[in-house]
């Protein structure tokens, strides 16, 4: 919701702060800068401590940055402010995903990556219905968006906080007890980062292929002439997006190395935004090079041409997210939740599940031996008797 909150004031931050479109939308595109920084951070406390207190602590650190956003008062402040906030909004989505994900039936996660996605849909609808009703009522007027934004952050942290810790790492701590008990912290925390320097030399290539894929998904649309038909217009390119971008979480789970789902998807997710990340400020340069001439009040207005602008940058989008995901692999149906959590030893090889695998069915067998042999001492006992 925060992210798109700026996008919608842009006029009212102009005034607020004297500072052209080109200067105020530099705060997206630190934000979009900084979201892989977060990503990587909260990824790695992820993979290596569980799903639920990142999360939480990555909402709650977000909550505070979009309080503060609405108490800004220079230009300055607002642009520090937009940064910090890229490094807490780019940990949410590596996390959410692999929470979301992971604990689902295989045929399942298809429908449910779309959900998830939908995320994004829903976050600039809501911001967009308050600034339409809302802002335009109260005097904190753009800063009441902010307000808001951080209301809803710190509600998402308290549920979060609530709901219980992913059956994945559940499963995990309870078979490392029964392998002999928890190694110590430091040593669990030496193996992991080892796990990873190992995993990003082995799966470099998928690295590089995932970042670039993410680099193509950038929103646009083009403007018409009147509301109607940019309404119109507006909502088939968006279904088209969002359909799009509903693949990308389960397509991206299904290609990262299984124990780091959460860090490989964010991260790469986040480096691609940060590559197109300048593509406001395009629109907007690209906007003043480009003009047309509209009517207003019966007389001809030079304005930026950015119905010319977006119409190249979503032709180039559109012919490269092709083209990268023809040539690009796939691991449709993998089970990634027999692998190894990030703690585990060997995690970072492509063979990660055989030993997880077994691991697992011989806790089934043993149970189910175990349960065997209860029953036949206790029919011995009874025929004793």
């Amino acid at each position: 919701m925060d992210f798109f909150s700026v996008s919608l004031s842009i006029p009212r931050l102009q005034i607020e702060f004297g500072r052209p479109t080109d200067e105020i939308t530099t705060a997206i595109t630190l934000t979009l800068l900084f979201r892989s920084f977060g990503a990587l951070l909260f990824g790695i406390l992820s993979d290596r401590f569980g799903r639920k207190w990142p999360l939480v602590c990555n909402l709650l650190l977000v909550a505070i940055l979009e309080l503060g956003t609405g108490f800004v008062q220079t230009y300055h402040q607002f642009l520090a402010l937009r940064s910090l906030f890229g490094i807490g909004m780019g940990g949410i989505w590596g996390l959410a995903s692999a929470t979301a994900l992971e604990n689902l039936p295989v045929e399942l996660r298809g429908i449910a990556s779309g959900i998830v996605q939908e995320g994004w849909a829903a976050g600039y609808l809501i911001p967009s219905v308050v600034n339409l009703f809302l802002v335009p009522e109260v005097p904190s007027t753009w800063r009441s968006l902010f307000y808001t934004c951080a209301g809803v952050s710190l509600f998402t942290a308290i549920l979060r906080a609530l709901l219980p810790e992913s059956e994945i790492f559940l499963k995990a701590k309870k078979l490392e007890k029964m392998n002999g008990g928890p190694r110590s912290m430091r040593e669990k925390t030496r193996l992991f980062l080892r796990e990873i320097k190992q995993m990003v030399k082995n799966h470099w290539l998928l690295c590089g292929y995932a970042i670039l894929l993410m680099a193509a998904f950038i929103p646009l649309w083009i403007l018409p002439n009147s509301f109607s038909s940019l309404a119109a217009g507006a909502f088939w390119v968006q279904w088209g997006v969002q359909g799009a971008l509903g693949v990308v979480p389960i397509q991206l789970a299904e290609l990262s190395p299984p124990g780091f789902r959460a860090t490989f998807p964010g991260v790469t997710y986040q480096l691609g935004a940060m590559i197109s990340s300048a593509s406001v400020q395009i629109e907007a340069t690209g906007g003043q090079h480009l003009r047309t001439t509209t009517i207003e009040d019966g007389r001809a207005v030079n304005v930026p041409d950015y119905a010319t602008v977006q119409g190249i940058l979503i032709g180039a989008v559109v012919v490269f997210v092709i083209l990268i995901t023809i040539i690009g692999p796939e691991n449709h149906g993998s089970r990634f939740e027999i692998h190894k959590i990030a703690f585990m030893e060997g995690v970072s090889q492509r063979d990660s599940a055989d030993v997880h695998e077994q691991n697992l069915e011989g806790d089934a067998d043993d149970k189910s031996s175990s349960s065997a042999e209860d029953t036949s001492h206790s029919k011995s006992e009874k025929s004793s008797a």
